[in-house]
């Protein structure tokens, strides 16, 4: 079974730290790597978190303020030298194209990659190839700034021990399958009988924002709000001058978007101790985790409805 997790490449905000790298989050799943706003630093942090950076199908840039997109560049860079053959998949604010161009061609290489753009300037679902469904919203930041919500599909599941009763077996499912019902001994067994759909999971990435609306759209439900923190609520006026979340405030997001999980990051460098965050969240949404640097959290599938 391949890899189904979040995996922590940096946790800082507009300045790294000794022990905090600047923000990259990479999503393994369904044998995809979606990274989401490469920072500075983004390749290294591959290194000691011990992925292949070719793992990366799909780069989100929420915005393009330096910590957001400062490794873009060497990531791609990275992904030529070792001459992957996937598509590298490029979600960004399309007010941005100028800056994703600086990024993706600042230094002299010999390009051999395919770099599919899909620059964002208008709210909804803005990709959905049959393995996920892409949904952006604009955030409350001062800039164009995008928020993200994934959807796998639905998936249907058969229930092994009715098809042994109803004797399906075989290219039989198959058959049931394309059409939806099969005649066993002169009897009509729908597909519903003998199966139910798995509603696929979501999750949602809100980087850089004041409280909004959009952000609790796009955390409905999902499996994993993955969330700015950048202050706590004793500056809770900071948050708000400089369009940023406090982990309280994260959590109510979470809590009104009814998310499963909520997992915090993007820690203003005035903080030492990111368990701070996690405390005051808890208060809130107990299902917080305040992210570390190269910290692995997995999100298995939901368990079959019954």
């Amino acid at each position: 079974m391949s890899a189904r997790d979040l995996i922590i490449l940096g946790t800082s905000s507009q300045q790294p730290t000794r022990y905090r790298n600047h923000g990259a989050y990479l999503f393994r799943w369904n044998e995809e790597g979606l990274l989401f706003d490469p920072g500075e630093g983004t390749q290294r942090q591959f290194i000691f978190a011990n992925i292949a950076p070719p793992t990366v199908n799909r780069i989100f840039v929420s915005h393009f303020h330096g910590d957001h997109c400062l490794g873009l560049g060497s990531m791609l860079m990275r992904l030529n030298l070792d001459q992957v053959t996937h598509p590298i998949h490029c979600y960004y604010p399309a007010s941005g194209k100028k800056y994703f161009d600086r990024l993706r061609y600042g230094t002299i290489y010999h390009e051999n990659i395919q770099v599919i753009e899909h620059p964002v300037s208008e709210e909804g679902v803005v990709h959905d190839d049959g393995k996920f469904c892409i949904e952006a919203k604009f955030l409350n930041h001062g800039v164009d700034n995008i928020g993200w919500r994934i959807t796998e599909p639905d998936l249907r599941k058969f229930d092994e021990a009715k098809l042994k009763t109803f004797r399906i077996v075989g290219t039989m499912v198959k058959k049931l399958i394309e059409q939806g019902f099969i005649e066993v001994d002169g009897k009509k067994i729908t597909i519903e009988e003998v199966s139910w759909i798995r509603k696929g999971d979501s999750i949602a990435v809100v980087i850089d924002t004041r409280p909004c609306k959009q952000a609790v759209e796009l955390a409905r439900d999902v499996e994993i709000l993955l969330s700015e923190s950048t202050y706590l609520e004793e500056h809770k006026d900071l948050a708000h001058k400089n369009f940023h979340l406090t982990a309280r405030q994260a959590a109510e997001i979470a809590k009104e978007a009814k998310a499963k999980k909520l997992v915090l990051t993007h820690y203003s460098a005035r903080y030492l101790d990111h368990r701070l965050f996690e405390k005051e969240a808890r208060e809130v949404f107990p299902n917080t985790v305040a992210a570390c640097d190269l910290m692995a959290i997995p999100f298995p599938k939901n368990p079959p409805k019954e």
